[in-house]
């Protein structure tokens, strides 16, 4: 079992983080991806606690679309993410990085330029990429198509909780679909539709801790040891067991990340 995207360097996590390490290792994660905010010190401390705690996991870092107005353009965004990458040997990917509109955090076309930037970098470094997207669909789609590179751009649509039509997109362009602990509540169940339709070597499992606690947690902190509801959820929407699925989607994290 494996936990595709969580935030185990944010400072919720500093005061227990070996607890929280200790309790995902007891639930059966083998590994995790956490996510690092480039340019971001006291998150990159945190990292290296982590791995000292937990010599699995693997790291992925970007420029969040919420940042992205801290830029003067991509250039620099880029700049910052290809210097962390170089000194953090645990880095698989470039992420979560995309596009952002619920919130007014970052110009649109600021978001814009950093997301290109961050696509061609991750190209260029032959990694993948760990998208975020929230009321931006159109937009995400159409960059992503138009930054694909003939198909060697590679990653993961994380958090998944869009429409029908940016599943099929981002499955046509090779991405992996991630469900989190949205997909536990009550009123998910287009979520799960969705999820049953997601082929079994394309779906991964996370928990976005320290958001979006699955059900019976919902409220509260979320942590890595709680991917194994999202785990139980999908196994049950899908009608398949609970350890054949946990097994596929860390199948399938291995072949992604490649960590």
């Amino acid at each position: 079992m494996v936990d595709s995207h969580c935030h185990l360097a944010d400072e919720t996590f500093a005061s227990d983080l070996d607890a929280v390490v200790g309790r995902a290792r007891d639930a059966g994660v083998e590994a995790a991806l956490v996510i690092l905010e480039a340019g971001h010190d006291g998150e990159a401390a945190q990292g290296r606690r982590v791995e000292a705690l937990w010599p699995e996991v693997r790291f992925a870092v970007g420029v969040h679309p919420h940042h992205a107005g801290r830029y003067d353009d991509g250039a620099r965004a880029v700049e910052v993410v290809r210097g962390q990458l170089a000194a953090s040997p645990s880095a698989r990917a470039v992420g979560e990085i995309g596009l952002d509109y619920h919130y007014d955090f970052a110009p649109p076309e600021a978001q814009r330029a950093v997301f290109r930037a961050q696509l061609r970098l991750a190209r260029e470094l032959g990694l993948p990429v760990v998208l975020h997207t929230r009321e931006a669909e159109t937009d995400t789609v159409a960059i992503l198509r138009e930054e694909s590179g003939g198909g060697t751009l590679r990653g993961v649509v994380h958090c998944f909780t869009g429409s029908d039509a940016l599943a099929e997109a981002a499955l046509d362009l090779g991405f992996f679909i991630s469900l989190a602990g949205i997909v536990t509540f009550p009123k998910a169940a287009a979520l799960r539709d969705t999820a049953r339709r997601v082929p079994a070597d394309r779906l991964l499992t996370e928990t976005d801790s320290p958001f979006l606690a699955p059900v019976p947690h919902r409220g509260k902190r979320n942590e890595p040891a709680l991917v194994a509801r999202v785990v139980d959820a999908l196994a049950e929407a899908r009608g398949a067991s609970p350890a054949a699925l946990a097994q596929q989607t860390a199948d399938n994290f291995r072949a992604l990340f490649r960590p």
